[in-house]
């Protein structure tokens, strides 16, 4: 008899490299459970807590942290140790009244960045899809039939679905969603002279303007961005995630800003900090 249900278990040695997890620290990793963020792409609740935070030291500790209902992702209590929290996501702790968002850096790893009480109470949120339905997720029309009672709506890359969008927003543009009402109250379009920030491949966490645009039909879009120091370098445009308007961005961004640096800059300023110490 094969296995039935999903997988309950991770070992250490397949979880991801940004979770950053220490090979010798025993056979098994958290798995996240099954939610809104992708395996890979996503930051389990226990080792937000656990590894990052330091608000518990074992795992049967971080499970009375959320057992205690103290710990919030995007707003909503979350009790389960292995919760998937991803790009974008605002992980809140109210009784410390603390507020992360999580991003990537330029070596494409998970960041927790501090944030202020006003900036948690938004996200932004990449389109994956603009469509017309009337399935029990969507909702329809009572007044029509057929095709005629489909009503319009949008996905994002974090599972959510918005009805009655305005029509202006496409596939692969930024909405920026109210927490607490899930409403969209902002729009900022994939465009030639965008910030964005790359959330994936080999460029994963750099920051930038898009210079041009690729097109190649069959195959994958490309698109160019240029960072602040004028290094321009490409990518897929399934990567690219819009976060402002021209150099203003939507979002605090975490210590580098978005910028790559060298290994001989890397040295130069490690060696800076220590002759200053």
């Amino acid at each position: 008899m094969g296995r039935r249900g999903v997988k309950k278990h991770l070992k250490r040695l397949a979880a991801p490299r940004h979770w950053m997890l220490n090979k010798m620290g025993g056979i098994w990793a958290p798995r996240p459970s099954t939610g809104p963020h992708k395996l890979r792409e996503c930051l389990p609740l226990s080792l937000i807590l656990r590894n990052r935070l330091k608000y518990a030291l074992t795992r049967r500790e971080v499970i009375m942290v959320v057992m205690r209902r103290s710990v919030q992702v995007d707003g909503k209590v979350r009790t389960d140790i292995n919760y998937p929290a991803g790009f974008m996501d605002v992980v809140s702790v109210p009784k410390t009244d603390e507020f992360f968002r999580l991003m990537y850096d330029v070596k494409g790893r998970f960041v927790l960045h501090r944030i202020t009480k006003e900036e948690g109470s938004y996200k932004l949120c990449r389109v994956t899809r603009v469509a017309k339905a009337n399935k029990a997720t969507i909702g329809r029309n009572p007044f029509q039939t057929g095709q005629a009672g489909t009503i319009p709506y949008l996905s994002t890359h974090d599972a959510r679905t918005v009805r009655f969008a305005d029509p202006a927003i496409k596939v692969n543009d930024t909405v920026k969603i109210d927490i607490e009402s899930g409403k969209v109250v902002g729009h900022y379009k994939f465009d030639v002279g965008q910030l964005v920030m790359v959330t994936k491949g080999a460029n994963v966490g750099r920051v930038g303007v898009i210079v041009h645009k690729d097109r190649h039909p069959g195959s994958f879009d490309i698109v160019h961005i240029r960072d602040r120091k004028g290094h321009e370098f490409a990518t897929r445009l399934s990567n690219v995630f819009v976060i402002g308007e021209g150099n203003s961005p939507a979002v605090s961004l975490p210590k580098s800003k978005g910028v790559k640096k060298s290994i001989l800059e890397e040295s130069e300023e490690r060696r800076g900090g220590k002759r200053s110490e």
